[in-house]
Order: C-alpha cells, then sequence, then structure tokens
C-alpha cells in the first residue's frame, strides 16, 4: 500500500516565492532553509537578531535573496508575500500581529505561543487577518512525518472504523538540554518538546472520529541518572479523554538507551489497528484488519519534508482561497492542551476538564 505523503505545492511556480525568514537561528538553518532549498522555494531574504547567524547565509543557501537589517526591513518589503516566523515562542504573537498588519501570510514556529494571555488575545489577531484577506498557519512540521500523514490519511478514509485509542511510546535519546534555553521552559517536555505528539495525536482522535479532547492528566518527574545539571523532569506522561471513551496515552520515560531508536506508535480502532514509529531511521506503519498486516509504503523524512509541507499547506490555502489545515485557530487548539497539561503537572496529577 502507497499514499501520497510528499509535500504539496500550488501548480503554479510563481506562488512558492517571495517568503521571508524572521529569526534565522538554528532550526532556521538546519530544517527552514534546506527545506526550502530542496523544493524550489523562492526566499526572498531572511533576518536574525543576532548577526552572527546570518553571516554566511547566503554562502550556504544561494538562494536567499537579501539579509535584512531589522525585522521592520523584511516587514516592509513588498517583494514578500510569506513570512516564516522562527523565533521562540515570547513575542511572536507580536511578530504575527505586524506581518498581518503589513498585509502578509505568515507561517508561524511552534509552539505558537505558551502563554494563555497570547491564546486570549489571538481570535482577534486572526480576524484581523480575515479582514486582511491574509493567512495565518503554524510550522506543525510533525504532521507531515511520512508515518504520522500515512496514518492521518487513512483515519480520514475509516481504515480502522472508530478511533478507541491513541498510544505514543518515546524509546529513544533524549535532545541535548542541559545548557539549552529549552531547560529553562517550565515542564519542557511536556508543554514544547510533546506538543508535536499531542497536536497529532488530537488530529487523530477527530479525524478517527472520537471527537474532542475534553479531559488532560500529566505528571513529569526526574529520573534515576538524570544529571543534577538537568533542571527539568526527564520523564513524561500525558493522558487525554474524549467525551465517547477513547483515550490517547503520552509517554517519555527518560533518556532511554537503544541500539534501534525510534518513536512507535499505535493507533486502535473498532475494525482495525495501525501500528508504526518515527524518527531516526525507525519510520513504517502497518495496517492490520484482523486477517492481514499490510505495510504502508513511506518516502520522505520528517526533517526536511515536513518542514516544506507546513508552508507548501500554507502556500495551497491561499491560492486555494480556503484555511489550512494547521491554521493558527487548530493550532491553538493543541497549545490549550498542552498548558492544560502543565497545569495538572504542576498540580500533582490531577485530571483537568478542557473546552472541546
Amino acid at each position: 500500500m502507497r499514499l501520497d505523503t510528499a509535500p504539496r505545492f500550488p501548480d503554479d511556480p510563481a506562488a512558492r516565492s517571495g517568503v521571508a525568514v524572521l529569526g534565522c537561528g538554528a532550526i532556521a538553518r538546519s530544517a527552514h532553509l534546506p527545506a526550502y532549498q530542496q523544493y524550489g522555494v523562492g526566499v526572498t531574504g531572511v533576518w536574525s537578531r543576532d548577526p552572527a547567524t546570518t553571516t554566511d547565509v547566503r554562502e550556504e543557501f544561494p538562494g536567499v535573496g537579501r539579509v535584512y537589517a531589522s525585522g521592520e526591513e523584511l516587514l516592509a518589503d513588498p517583494e514578500v508575500r510569506y513570512v516564516d516566523i522562527a523565533t521562540g515562542p515570547e513575542g511572536r504573537l507580536d511578530w504575527i500581529e505586524a506581518a498581518v498588519e503589513a498585509g502578509k501570510h505568515v507561517l508561524a514556529q511552534k509552539p505558537l505561543t505558551l502563554s494563555p494571555a497570547d491564546l486570549e488575545r489571538l481570535p482577534g489577531v486572526v480576524a484581523r487577518a480575515g479582514a486582511a484577506r491574509v493567512r495565518i498557519a503554524v510550522n506543525h512540521n510533525g504532521r507531515w512525518a511520512p508515518p504520522w500523514r500515512a496514518t492521518t490519511l487513512l483515519l480520514r478514509q475509516g481504515a480502522v472504523g472508530d478511533v478507541v485509542g491513541v498510544t505514543h511510546l518515546h524509546d529513544k535519546a533524549l535532545p541535548p538540554l542541559v545548557g539549552t534555553p529549552f531547560d529553562d521552559v517550565p515542564h519542557m517536555l511536556l508543554t514544547d518538546y510533546l506538543l508535536h505528539w499531542a497536536d497529532i495525536t488530537r488530529t487523530w482522535l477527530e479525524d478517527g472520529g472520537a471527537g474532542p479532547v475534553t479531559s488532560v492528566q500529566a505528571t513529569d518527574s526526574r529520573v534515576p541518572g538524570q544529571p543534577d545539571a538537568a533542571r527539568n523532569p526527564w520523564s513524561a506522561t500525558l493522558s487525554l479523554g474524549t467525551g465517547s471513551g477513547a483515550t490517547a496515552l503520552l509517554r517519555i520515560t527518560g533518556s532511554n538507551v537503544a541500539s534501534e531508536p525510534g518513536c512507535p506508535f499505535w493507533v486502535h480502532g473498532t475494525s482495525g489497528s495501525l501500528r508504526g514509529s518515527v524518527l531516526l531511521g525507525s519510520d513504517r506503519l502497518e495496517l492490520d484488519d484482523g486477517e492481514t498486516r499490510t505495510p504502508v509504503e513511506l518516502s520522505g523524512a520528517w526533517f526536511v519534508d515536513g518542514f516544506a509541507a507546513a508552508m507548501g499547506e500554507l502556500m495551497c490555502a491561499v491560492a486555494e482561497d480556503r484555511e489550512p489545515e494547521n491554521s493558527a485557530t487548530d493550532a491553538a487548539r493543541s497549545v490549550a492542551l498542552v498548558l492544560a497539561a502543565r497545569e495538572s503537572a504542576e498540580q500533582g496529577g490531577v485530571p483537568l476538564t478542557v473546552s472541546p
């Protein structure tokens, strides 16, 4: 079985140009710009608060048109149609507002925000974007990781009936955290790292007929062997519930030692199951209908195809005059889940009710 999980762009090549990257740090240089270069996305220019990150960017990525002197100069450039905001979450909504006021479409890095106050502001920003006929999308690139994207497409086809449960397990080492800004984020595994997993799980529950998430319960803890310098817990468990009774479990046991690392997942339904894994060369997926186990052929990888696809979905939405799958409004619902998870962990793991 093979499904088309490749990034999709508008048919007109000219429609995939006019991108400017606002915030040219490590993730922009390791994923955003390589993705745009691979898929022929025209990058008008880049800007970064730290000039050191852009001194050689045009040498590494010859397709980059220019380096802007400021974010304001980037937003004022009439050649810029899409602003890829790859800054940190703090202050990101201010940049989104500025881009909307400048009449630019926006692809914002995830998490869209980790501020409840920003979530309250967001509907007003989205309304102003609608009035200005610009779209705001969020770079939930994990949605287009090939095993996850194929799972989404199969669930939309009803391949396993109604979803009754989703399970994710991290069977791999954690990325370097000690001494990084991520280690300063309270409950970082729950609020930032696991956001990709919470987002795709919410999508699968809804697309698979289970309905929206209505309850959240989360815990995190330090683990044996975790260095004293590591400020954040290295173990986290997040449970999600729905009104239909379908549930989901996301589990990080620690910085696991594994000779064949990966992130296995299971989606169980009323008439079948999907089993797969993602990341670190572990990509795989199979459909089990109770009688036959059918492998799903996969191509590409989360890095960098997922990053290209997130921008491509925004561009297609603009060309087709519709909301993107990864719209800011939709992404905000995933942010609400991880903020509820943080609150639950702060309260010792009590279950919390969330609005659908």
